[in-house]
C-alpha cells in the first residue's frame, strides 16, 4: 500500500507559496525535516516510510488539556515508531497521552502505526465509512486470500498468470498489511472532529481512496489535505478491486469541491506547506486531462489493449522498465482508473468477458 505518483510539472508554480520553507529545504538535502510547532497547540512530526520516494509522512499533533489527538500515525516499523515516540517526547508529549487518530485515508503510511499508538494509550482510530469498509473486508485481512485475490484480479486487466504472481509476492510479504487498525469511530462529510479548541470540518475527497478525508478547521482556514491536494506531485489515483466505479471522476469532482473553500495554507501529508491551493488544484485538474489524452492517443494506436500493456506507453516518473512490485500495480490500476473516466465520457468501450479490452470510439 505504498504509492506510485506521476509528476505534474514545476515544484511550485509562480502562485503557489512554500510556506513549510525547512520541510522543502530538507528535501532538497534528501533529509528528513524537523519537527515544527505550527501554533501554540499544533505540532507536525514527520515519520519516516521504508524503501519509498516519499520517504515520510507528515503526523499532525494536536494537544490539548484531556491529552493529544493525531491526524494520521505513519507507516509500521519499528523506525517508523521510534520517529513518533521521539517527536512527541520532543514536544512534551507521548504515545501513552494520545485520546485519538484522525485517520486521513486507510493507506499504510497513514494507518499503519494507529494499531500501536492505541495499544499503549487506549487511543480511538477514526475513519470514514468508506474506507473503514475496506479494511475491515476479508480480503485485507487474511494474507492469504489477499494475495490470491490481488493477483487474479490482476489477471483480469492482462496481467499473466506468472507476472502478476511476481508483482503481488507472497502472504508472508503482505502479512503485515493485514495488522491495519480497525475503525472505532466513522467520520462522515461535515462532520466535526472530536478535537477539543479546534474546529476541524471533516471534508469527503474520495479518488486516492474511496474514503479519503480532508479535514478544514474553520477558524484558522488551515486544510490538512492528506493525500488529496500535495504541492509537488499527483496522488495516485487508482481503479483497484476496492474501489468505487470511477475513482478518477470522484477525484476531480472533490478537487472542485475544496477549490472553492476558504483556505490560509494547506498541511499536506507529503512533502510540504504551501499556499495557493486554487492554483494546486487547477494544476492538477490540467494534469489529469494531459494524462487522459495521452491515454486517449495510446487506447487508439492499440486497439484492444489491456490496462497491464497500455500502462507501459505512458509517461511516468521514471522509465517503465524499473516499475516492478507494487509501483507497477499502482501504475496499471491509475492507468485503469483513466481508462473508466474515459469510457464515462464516451470516448472509448470496453468489451465484455473476463479481460475486458478498449477501444477508441
Amino acid at each position: 500500500m505504498t504509492d506510485v505518483r506521476a509528476a505534474t510539472g514545476p515544484a511550485a508554480p509562480p502562485d503557489i507559496e512554500i510556506t513549510g520553507t525547512a520541510q522543502h529545504r530538507a528535501w532538497q538535502e534528501r533529509q528528513l525535516p524537523p519537527v515544527e510547532q505550527l501554533a501554540p497547540d499544533l505540532w507536525s512530526i514527520p515519520v519516516h516510510i521504508p524503501h519509498n520516494p516519499l520517504r515520510y509522512v507528515s503526523v499532525y499533533a494536536f494537544a490539548g488539556p484531556a491529552g493529544l489527538t493525531l491526524i494520521d500515525a505513519g507507516w509500521d516499523s519499528d523506525e517508523g515508531w521510534d520517529a513518533l515516540q521521539a517527536g512527541l517526547d520532543g514536544i512534551g508529549g507521548a504515545v501513552a497521552q494520545v485520546r485519538g487518530v484522525l485517520v486521513t485515508h486507510a493507506h499504510f503510511d497513514h494507518i499503519g502505526l494507529a494499531r500501536r499508538v492505541r495499544e499503549v494509550s487506549g487511543a480511538w482510530v477514526a475513519l470514514h465509512p468508506a474506507d473503514a469498509a475496506v479494511v475491515s473486508r476479508p480480503d485485507f485481512r487474511d494474507a492469504h486470500l489477499a494475495v490470491a485475490t490481488q493477483a487474479r484480479w490482476l489477471q483480469a486487466q492482462g496481467a499473466p498468470a506468472d507476472e502478476a504472481a511476481a508483482v503481488v509476492g507472497t502472504p508472508e510479504q503482505y502479512a503485515a498489511f493485514t495488522t491495519m487498525a480497525l475503525a472505532d469511530r466513522l467520520l462522515r462529510h461535515g462532520e466535526l472532529a472530536d478535537v477539543p479548541g479546534w474546529t476541524l470540518r471533516a471534508i469527503h475527497t474520495p479518488g486516492h481512496t474511496p474514503g479519503h478525508l480532508c479535514f478544514l478547521d474553520e477558524r484558522t482556514g488551515l486544510l490538512f489535505s492528506g493525500d488529496h491536494v500535495l504541492p509537488r506531485i499527483s496522488p495516485n489515483i487508482s481503479a483497484d478491486r476496492a474501489s468505487d466505479p470511477d475513482p478518477l471522476g470522484d477525484y476531480l469532482a472533490a478537487l472542485q469541491d475544496i477549490r472553492s473553500l476558504d483556505v490560509r495554507e494547506v498541511l499536506p501529508a507529503h512533502e510540504w506547506r504551501f499556499r495557493g491551493l486554487q492554483a494546486r488544484v487547477d494544476q492538477l485538474t490540467a494534469h489529469h486531462e494531459a494524462r487522459l489524452a495521452e491515454l486517449l492517443v495510446a487506447v487508439r494506436t492499440n486497439p484492444g489493449g489491456v490496462p497491464w500493456d497500455l500502462a507501459g506507453l505512458l509517461t511516468w516518473s521514471r522509465p517503465w522498465d524499473q516499475y516492478d512490485g507494487h509501483m507497477r500495480i499502482f501504475a496499471v490500476t491509475e492507468t485503469l482508473a483513466h481508462l473508466r473516466q474515459l469510457l464515462t465520457r464516451g470516448l472509448i468501450v470496453a468489451s465484455e468477458g473476463p479481460v475486458p479490452t478498449y477501444t477508441a470510439v
